[in-house]
């Protein structure tokens, strides 16, 4: 008891003390703030006596070490010579821990007292301890130690921990970083912070996981087995898109680590396939899981998307990872097609979410690759289906016919097939005269859907036109009129753009249009429902006089490419139908006189252009939506997630962009609004046709711009693979002609980017188009090899023996286009200048070679005569003397001499001195005399 009380008794006085010694320290802050320094120090050496805490008399002598140093300053301020005042400084700046500048004030002393043992020895000291502290901060494992201490400090600063988290993501991008971060129990760091449930705090453990699975198999697999995936999946899973995201990152990480990323050999794959599948398991279970939110769900959907279909199904036959998710999660990717957001106890969707699946559901399907598999795809639909409709149920119904609804958007023959069993289509209609608003909804979309084809929608024409008609005129609820709206466009347009198979009555269309415009301009109408308005326009857009209405509003347009830019992504395609339509940049069938009077006199349907489709009014339309801000919209739109931008999007948008680029004078504004560097991943992804049309629109930008600006940074050496693909010989005369334009501007604005053309192959093909008939392809070519000869690598390639590379550029030199004999004679003169002993193999690769030199030499623009001058001075100069001699004993030496006693004259001022150079030079050699008439 006794004990107790003292304990107790010691306890009191040491919470009093440590309160007065809190409290003289906030009196020392007050005084220092206020300027009064010297009851500061009082304040703070009275708090000293009394404190008891280790770490707050740390902080109390800081404090009062500051004072001294302040006290200090003042005095150096006074007398910069003041040595006592400069060491005392610099022992309070040693105790803040300032080593630096505590250096320098020693260092002042032992300028002004070299001899002092005292300076010297702490000058010395100093600079070890600082030494000692560099290697220390800048080591590694110190740097991975204080990020992981600063991160789990919950009372560190906001900015610092930002700083901490952001260095480690970049660490662990290094190899050396990741391995360091590793073996300094990294792993399990990583996860306290996930356990803090601080957002910033799990973004930033799970990015630096991703950089340390990138590219190595070991750690992949350690991580994984050190994480777990249902932890993974339960991080993927939270109601935060940006964590979502980058855990979807951190599993592709790990994915492609463990199928090819790392090329060394760490034993057993037994392991890998079993963590493949488990991964696979997990994502599919996450796909129905009402634990999951929308971003994680889309993501879960995302890496089925990216994983499960073969990238390349020529060279892979194993389609077993398809065949897998479909016996394990077939069901659960047609569930959340079948959901209806406005039905209770749903599953947490996003905007994106049944798109998605839709998507994986077509990538699936396509990824088949027999009649067996495509049936028993089909079956478990059916019977998904099947088992959904009850009578009695109507939201068990409604879920059926969504679903029908998603796979329509998917693989549309099985939604097709679906939807002609008997009794859906009636059940449909049925739905469209329900009391309930949402069953009315969800029937109306699956009709407009089912009528993606021209044989449905002739069926729908027949027999639901008046159902859609009724409904329209009578309901009151915006969301259902205007999706009966867009399915009254949609079969008001199946003729496509043929003028002569309109559906209905002259001016229905454009009455239709006007209203889908209004209510996309209407802001009070939520996001979801405005994009069935574009929906509508999508359709309607095939008619030339509702896409020229549509261009002249801006207000409406500007709505649509808000929309555009909007989280909501499955507007895009919408969009991209709308804007191809606008631009006139569909795939168009050329057509063949004679057959059109075949079909007139076999009395066949002939198509017919309406009038406001024909070029002028099209160069109307592309400068209208230039205007209205149409590139920047495309740039976002190229952004979007890669599963709702599929290929057949990405090539309707790369068709734009070329519709766009036609006019030389609107490719400023396209570089201006990003559009260049929007073009990269397009040209790069996608179809053949939109990849070939993303890099044609490419070589028209690069053509006539400074790369620097249209495809700022890195960006701009991943241009070169998309202009050397238009070289290829399938693609036509205009691509070559512009792509090689487009090579040429960049070969001449860097030395790396010439490198970067010659490592993509791109050589040959220039050459070849160097002998090609077309004249401007021809000079295209040469001006291209012009701009790359200053290259090693091509220089190399002119002195090989066994090929007529030089000599072709001889030749070329005496051609008559003046045009083509700049470039020419240009890469001549680099050839020459850069590689002596070419201007000996000159002379042997053709006859011709002298007289093509004196006609350059004699040419009357002086760009070409200066570019031959600079030849004849480059073999002079070449250290063959036999050359010299018999190139000053032909006419060249008249033609030089004639040049270099002309009158200096601005204009051909160049030719002047580079024939007196070559005239001196031949001085030098001893080949002619001086003679006095020379300026």
């Amino acid at each position: 008891m006794d004990l107790f009380i003292l304990f107790h008794n010691s306890y009191i006085l040491f919470l009093y003390q440590m309160g007065d010694s809190i409290q003289l320290k906030d009196e020392g802050n007050q005084h220092f703030q206020s300027g009064d320094t010297d009851k500061a120090i009082e304040c703070y050496s009275k708090a000293i006596k009394a404190c008891k805490d280790k770490k707050v008399l740390a902080i109390i002598y800081r404090n009062r070490s500051a004072c001294y140093l302040k006290k200090v300053s003042s005095s150096i301020d006074v007398d910069a010579a003041d040595i006592k005042a400069l060491y005392r400084r610099c022992q309070a700046l040693e105790k803040l821990g300032k080593l630096d500048m505590a250096f320098k004030d020693v260092q002042r002393c032992a300028t002004i007292e070299p001899k002092n043992k005292t300076f010297l020895e702490t000058l010395r000291r100093l600079g070890a301890d600082i030494q000692s502290k560099l290697k220390s901060t800048f080591s590694t494992d110190s740097r991975v130690q204080n990020m992981f201490d600063i991160l789990l400090d919950d009372e560190m600063e906001k900015d610092k921990r930002e700083k901490a988290a952001n260095n480690l993501i970049v660490l662990s991008r290094e190899d050396a970083g990741a391995e360091r971060i590793f073996e300094n129990n990294g792993v399990p760091l990583l996860l306290n912070m996930m356990e803090t449930g601080k957002p910033e705090m799990i973004l930033a453990a799970v990015r630096t996981l991703s950089g340390m699975c990138t590219g190595h198999k070991a750690r992949a697999m350690a991580i994984i087995h050190m994480v777990g995936v249902d932890k993974m999946c339960s991080i993927m899973a939270v109601d935060n898109e940006e964590i979502a995201l980058a855990t979807c990152n951190l599993f592709q990480c790990i994915n492609d680590s463990l199928t090819g990323g790392d090329k060394r050999e760490y034993g057993k794959e037994e392991a890998l396939v079993l963590d493949l599948k488990t991964i696979l398991l997990s994502l599919v279970e996450m796909v129905a899981s009402k634990k999951v939110s929308g971003h994680g769900r889309d993501q879960a959907l995302n890496l089925l998307i990216k994983n499960v279909p073969r990238k390349n199904i020529k060279k892979n036959n194993d389609n077993s990872k398809s065949l897998f998710t479909i016996d394990h999660g077939l069901k659960k990717i047609l569930k959340v097609c079948g959901q209806v957001p406005e039905l209770p106890d749903q599953l947490p969707l996003t905007d994106n979410t049944q798109l998605i699946a839709s998507v994986l559901l077509t990538k699936i399907y396509d990824d088949l690759t027999c009649d067996p598999e495509r049936d028993n795809f089909r079956d478990i639909c059916d019977e998904y289906i099947k088992s959904k409709i009850d009578p009695n149920d109507m939201d068990k119904t409604i879920h059926a016919i969504n679903t029908i609804s998603g796979l329509l958007q998917g693989p549309f023959d099985v939604g097709n097939a679906l939807v002609g069993r008997q009794g859906i289509m009636e059940m449909m209609v049925a739905l469209c005269g329900s009391e309930r608003e949402v069953d009315q909804m969800v029937a109306v979309e699956a009709l407009i859907h089912s009528s993606s084809k021209m044989s449905r929608a002739s069926f729908i024409i027949t027999n639901g036109v008046s159902l859609l008609k009724d409904i329209y005129k009578k309901t009151t609820n915006e969301k259902i009129k205007i999706r009966s709206l867009v399915g009254l466009c949609k079969l008001g347009s199946a003729g496509g753009d043929d003028y002569a198979l309109r559906q209905f009555a002259e001016g229905s269309t454009e009455k239709l249009a006007k209203q889908c415009r209004k209510w996309l301009c209407n802001p009070k109408i939520d996001t979801r429902t405005r994009k069935w308005a574009i929906e509508g326009l999508a359709y309607l857009t095939n008619d030339a006089d509702v896409k020229d209405d549509f261009v002249e509003d801006e207000a409406a347009l500007k709505a649509m490419f808000e929309l555009a830019k909007s989280k909501d992504k499955t507007i895009i395609y919408s969009v991209a139908c709308t804007l191809v339509n606008c631009t006139n940049c569909y795939e168009k069938k050329d057509i063949i006189p004679e057959l059109v009077q075949l079909a007139k006199f076999s009395k066949q349907h002939v198509p017919e252009q309406h009038p406001k489709d024909k070029k002028d009014f099209i160069e109307k339309r592309v400068k209208r939506l230039l205007k209205a801000g149409i590139i920047s919209a495309l740039a976002v739109m190229v952004k979007a997630d890669s599963s709702i931008l599929t290929n057949h999007t990405k090539e309707m948008l790369s068709r734009v962009f070329l519709a766009l680029s036609l006019d030389p004078k609107d490719r400023g504004t396209i570089v201006a609004q990003g559009g260049g560097k929007a073009l990269i991943p397009l040209a790069l992804e996608g179809t053949d046709a939109g990849k070939t049309k993303a890099s044609h629109a490419i070589a028209k930008i690069a053509a006539i711009s400074n790369p620097e600006i249209a495809f700022p940074g890195e960006r701009v050496y991943e241009v070169v693979r998309p202009l050397v693909s238009l070289l290829q010989t399938d693609k036509d005369g205009l691509q070559n002609f512009e792509a090689l334009r487009g090579l040429t501007n960049l070969a001449g604005y860097s030395e790396k980017l010439r490198v970067k053309i010659v490592k993509e192959k791109a050589l040959p093909e220039i050459e070849n188009y160097m002998f090609e008939d077309h004249d401007q392809i021809r000079q295209a070519a040469t001006e291209c090899m012009c701009n790359l000869v200053s290259c090693k690598e091509v220089q190399d390639r002119y002195l090989e023996d066994g090929n007529d590379k030089l000599k072709l550029m001889v030749l070329l030199c005496g051609e008559d286009d003046d045009d083509l004999q700049v470039a020419a004679a240009g890469a001549l003169a680099m050839l020459t200048g850069a590689q002596k002993k070419l201007c000996h193999k000159l002379t042997l690769v053709t006859t011709q070679w002298l007289e093509i030199l004196q006609r350059l030499c004699l040419q009357t623009i002086p760009s070409i005569q200066h570019r031959g001058i600079v030849i004849v001075y480059n073999m002079l100069n070449s250290d063959d003397s036999e050359l010299a001699k018999k190139l000053m004993e032909s006419e060249l030496l008249e033609i030089l001499s004639v040049i270099g006693k002309a009158e200096d004259n601005p204009k051909r001022q160049d030719v002047i001195d580079a024939a007196r150079t070559c005239l001196v030079k031949a001085m030098d050699l001893g080949l002619i005399k001086p003679f006095t008439s020379l300026p």
